[in-house]
């Protein structure tokens, strides 16, 4: 089976699992024009990546992908708080900690894809029709998975109160967030400063984990799913989905997975590489590691 065939093949299974998706959303009362509402805003993550596709595809660039990825979810949050009139303090928590999370990160990626003028797995993939589709609805399953707990928990608005579960995770999300951010900040800084094909990032919270800025993506997720958790019922618990495939995606697929073999191919012969990776945990932080 050729390449092409494979990425079609991916692409529809990545549209039956946003389909899927949809049955977590099934006990939501509000509607947008006889759609269920949170049914509305998975359609709505998939078009946006189709309409930006179209012309990334014809002048063969990805530098709109993580752009388009991070307005996606700006789009989908805002869509959810402002479509209903009942807010409370736990919809607005979540509405501000992903528009922030969002903000944040596409202005990050932007202004890398604009500095490295371009992204290595892209090189082939966006001369390929089914293959850049792929990934572009891969990032509308990303976008809808990531999302789900928080948009459901805004559509079901049923939470007047603080409690315990919103406190604890509003805690883990600032966490999360921060070293996500310090993380970010940290290897931008030195990549303006060293010349990354000689010398890797072992300073900072890079010291801690050769990953932070993961730890500190899966970690904010978390604490959104536990922000939402008290206005979940029934199936919605299911949106724990959300922080889980985080991680695989971050462990498993497009993230550590391709970053340490990189790494290994550019700096495996320097001897303080080979300390450093075994010497500091994969994903988690020692900070106990001097």
């Amino acid at each position: 089976m050729n390449k092409e065939i494979r990425s079609a093949i991916t692409s529809l299974i990545f549209l039956l699992a946003i389909y899927m998706l949809s049955f977590l959303g099934i006990n939501i009362k509000s509607t947008i024009q006889e759609i269920n509402s949170f049914t509305f805003l998975l359609i709505l993550s998939v078009l946006i990546q189709l309409i930006f596709f179209i012309p990334s595809y014809l002048f063969k660039t990805e530098r709109l992908y993580d752009l388009i990825g991070s307005s996606t979810y700006i789009v989908v949050i805002s869509f959810a708080y402002y479509s209903i009139s009942n807010k409370t303090i736990t919809d607005t928590i979540l509405f501000v900690f992903v528009l922030i999370w969002g903000i944040r990160l596409g202005t990050y990626l932007f202004k890398r894809i604009q500095r490295d003028k371009e992204d290595v797995r892209f090189e082939k993939a966006k001369k390929n029709f089914f293959w850049f589709l792929q990934y572009w609805l891969g990032q509308a399953l990303w976008v809808s998975i990531t999302s789900c707990a928080a948009v459901i928990a805004i559509l079901k608005s049923e939470n007047e109160s603080l409690n315990i579960y919103v406190i604890i995770g509003v805690l883990i999300w600032i966490v999360g967030f921060s070293v996500e951010a310090i993380a970010d900040l940290q290897k931008s800084k030195f990549k303006k400063s060293e010349n990354t094909n000689k010398k890797f990032i072992s300073t900072g919270l890079w010291s801690k984990s050769r990953h932070p800025n993961y730890f500190g993506e899966i970690t904010l997720w978390m604490g959104i799913y536990i922000i939402s958790l008290s206005s979940f019922s029934g199936i919605e618990y299911f949106s724990i989905i959300s922080p889980i495939f985080v991680y695989i995606l971050l462990t498993r697929m497009s993230g550590i997975n391709m970053l340490e073999k990189i790494a290994d191919e550019r700096y495996g012969h320097l001897s303080e590489y080979v300390q450093y990776r075994e010497n500091t945990p994969v994903l988690f932080p020692n900070f106990k590691k001097k």
